[in-house]
């Protein structure tokens, strides 16, 4: 079975270097004009996945926005799944899910098991309790030929106190996450399929990214405040592997699906700027 990372790899390729989330938030909603129901939600959904979803290497839908409406919204997220796979979108599901044992086995079959109705090619993660608890995530993802993104860095104030504590060895917490990922990827060509979720609007943090094979998942652009340019600090010369990851700044456009693929096409052409290689 082809790896998360060769499909990722080629997807950016041939659809640009953007992944978008669709976020469904309460006050989107009555932004477009849509009742804060299953009804909006499902329309909401099924929009974005009509304007972007033929034209964007990674459609990001993030879960709590769809369960929040309980099983209504979660066969709502079934079917926002099942309609971006037939428009040829890789599906990374914002789950942030971390657990041990049978627990975090059974979150890696409900989102990695191609028998799941919540199967897609690659979720979030959490490792505060230990990169080693996702095993079973990490295991099942090779198995059928997906993907993982752990938090390392995130754009979130709060995140730093844990993540950039030092632990016994002088390395922060992110760059012993980071450097347990490396491992996972080593080998792997043209990219693996282990990555980390490392916000865009951080600027320099004198972590080291350099061996870590994988791809970068860039939140924090566009509204929280990040610009493509802001890649170049951030990530240095891993920047070949970042993936850039807009919401707002793509679905303020919205409903107007001619609005949402213009504005998914300024900040791909924003980041392709930045992120293609100088001749």
């Amino acid at each position: 079975m082809e790896s998360f990372g060769s499909r990722l790899h080629r997807a950016m390729a041939e659809r640009g270097p953007l992944c978008v989330g669709i976020d469904p938030h309460p006050a989107l909603l009555a932004r477009w004009g849509l009742p804060d129901t299953v009804t909006g939600l499902e329309r909401f959904a099924r929009t974005v996945v009509e304007a972007i979803g033929d034209g964007v290497a990674v459609v990001k839908p993030q879960s709590a926005f769809f369960e929040r409406f309980g099983a209504s919204g979660v066969s709502v997220l079934e079917s926002t799944i099942r309609q971006l796979r037939d428009v040829g979108s890789l599906v990374l599901l914002d789950v942030k899910r971390g657990d041990i044992g049978s627990t975090v086995s059974a979150y890696a079959s409900a989102y990695l098991d191609p028998s799941s109705p919540l199967y897609v090619d690659a979720v979030t993660a959490s490792p505060y309790l230990g990169v080693g608890s996702l095993a079973p995530m990490f295991d099942l993802a090779a198995a059928h030929g997906g993907g993982v993104f752990v938090l390392a860095l995130t754009s979130n104030p709060e995140g730093a106190s844990v993540q950039r504590a030092v632990g016994p060895d002088g390395r922060t917490v992110a760059q012993t996450v980071i450097d347990e990922i490396s491992q996972l990827n080593r080998g792997a060509e043209p990219l693996g399929s282990f990555g980390l979720v490392v916000g865009a609007t951080i600027g320099e943090t004198g972590h080291d990214l350099s061996a870590v094979g994988g791809p970068l998942l860039a939140p924090g652009l566009g509204a929280q405040g990040a610009t493509a340019a802001d890649l170049r600090v951030v990530f240095g010369s891993s920047l070949p592997a970042v993936l850039p990851s807009y919401s707002r700044e793509v679905l303020n456009a919205g409903p107007d699906v001619a609005a949402l693929r213009a504005a998914a096409d300024r900040v791909r052409s924003d980041c392709r700027a930045v992120l293609s290689p100088v001749d």
